[in-house]
């Protein structure tokens, strides 16, 4: 759904997108470790642990970034009287995350 509202030009804020980008470069590590793990030849269950926890921050980053999302695309929008277009707004960027989830 296309939206007129101002939060087409908004964009995260800076201290929300710094943090964003650490998370993924800690990500990047982990993948890295699996990568490791697997040409060493550790055990599965070890490997699978390693997963589990790079799904877990896959996620967190997901949260991050939804209330980033909150505080600026959806929040302006709120601040321009279009809190219908606000909603459609965070109900699609929660859709997106669940349907992976």
């Amino acid at each position: 759904m296309e939206s007129a509202c101002p939060s087409d030009s908004v964009y995260l804020e800076e201290a929300a997108e710094r943090r964003i980008r650490n998370r993924l470069r800690r990500l990047k590590g982990q993948v890295s470790g699996i990568e490791r793990m697997l040409e060493e030849h550790k055990s599965c269950d070890d490997i699978l642990v390693q997963i589990a926890a790079l799904k877990q921050a896959v996620n967190g980053v997901a949260v991050e970034l939804l209330q980033a999302h909150m505080e600026t695309c959806v929040m302006a929008c709120v601040e321009a009287g279009e809190g219908k277009e606000a909603l459609e707004s965070l109900k699609g960027a929660l859709s997106r995350v669940l349907k992976h989830a």
